[in-house]
């Protein structure tokens, strides 16, 4: 197979570029220039910003002829425009395309259990240029995408996805605060079902998928309850070696202080209806196309030896808000009640029930 990544640099897109390097694959990764392109690629400079962004992918712009490939995959979360201009240039030259786009594309609030043909955001335009809400922007490329290769597009909306690599700072911010040690505010209820997935069974879906022709829209991300927040925390303490103290703590009080879910406490959510949205996703359909997920142990394991490889400080992408929490509204939570149960990493996850 021959691979042309639009990206294949950072996170999602080097995971798929270096799980198509794994399974022998040819690969031209199209970047900025960044980050260094993975060894292996035949490496082509462009910005898809700029109006000249895609001529290194034109006849005589760098390879010596047209070029062409068996699938394209692009990651592009910003304007779709740049989808768009992509997309008609290589309809032509390129089998089969996916776009790694988002489960934001559902009109929000997404009700637990959403399947693929649940209703979609209004106002999206693959012709859309600038600062878009993200939604939009991912809906965007999705109809640029089918616009210009109909049922020989997939479109892979992605949930919370996590391991080596993340350049958002989730995971990585629990491992480096679990790491610190000491009593770390662990928001409840322990046993909350999560919906993630890792950045490389993503990238191993994908490259199945396109080999099986597959096209249309599919959820990916893992199923519910693959994990519980008390599972990735443990997990977190356990892959660092941190005696830390798990101090279980209700959603009241942690919301009452001010605490903003997700980006503050990355990851968590409260029960209700941004939860349901987020964790609650229906995958049914990825999961019998041959979507297999690790288990959070792995994950959360390979991230911090990832994050030890770069001494401790992860990439972060300038166009994502800083994750964590303020270690003085922490102090201020722990010396209050704590309206859940405290425990060291001692006791296993495995005592606790798990979601079905």
């Amino acid at each position: 197979m021959k691979l042309l990544m639009l990206g294949g640099t950072e996170f999602v897109g080097r995971a798929i570029t270096e799980s198509a390097l794994s399974r022998g694959w040819e690969v031209t990764v199209l970047h900025r220039g960044h980050h260094p392109a993975p060894p292996g690629v035949t490496a082509l400079r462009g910005d898809r910003t700029a109006d000249d962004g895609l001529a290194a992918l034109t006849p005589g712009g760098g390879r010596g002829d047209a070029g062409t490939w068996d699938l394209a995959v692009d990651t592009w979360s910003g304007a779709p425009s740049a989808v768009r201009d992509a997309a008609r240039l290589l309809s032509g030259r390129v089998g089969h395309y996916t776009y790694i786009s988002s489960r934001s594309v559902y009109d929000h609030p997404a009700p637990a259990g959403l399947p693929e043909d649940g209703p979609l955001v209004s106002g999206a335009s693959p012709d859309a240029t600038g600062d878009l809400p993200y939604a939009l922007a991912k809906r965007g490329g999705e109809l640029a995408v089918l616009d210009a290769f109909g049922k020989r597009a997939l479109l892979a909306r992605a949930g919370l996805i996590l391991g080596p690599g993340e350049n958002i700072g989730r995971l990585p911010w629990w491992l480096t605060r679990i790491a610190r040690g000491g009593r770390v505010l662990a928001p409840g209820p322990r046993e909350a079902a999560l919906q993630y997935i890792d950045v490389r069974d993503l990238a191993a879906w994908v490259l199945r998928a396109a080999e099986d022709g597959l096209h249309g829209p599919y959820n990916l991300v893992g199923p519910p309850g693959h994990a519980t927040m008390g599972e990735l925390l443990d997990a977190c303490a356990h892959a660092t070696g941190s005696r830390a103290e798990l101090c279980w703590t209700d959603p009241e009080p942690i919301l009452a202080a001010g605490v903003e879910p997700w980006t503050d406490l990355p990851v968590w959510l409260p029960p209700g209806e941004l939860y349901d949205t987020i964790h609650a996703g229906n995958v049914d359909k990825a999961l019998a196309a041959g979507l297999t997920c690790r288990p959070v142990t792995e994950t959360v394991t390979d991230t911090w030896h990832w994050l030890m490889s770069l001494g401790g400080t992860a990439p972060r992408r300038p166009d994502r808000p800083q994750v964590g929490l303020d270690p003085r509204t922490e102090e201020r939570l722990l010396a209050g009640p704590v309206t859940g149960h405290a425990m060291g990493t001692g006791e296993s996850a495995r005592s606790r029930p798990s979601p079905s």
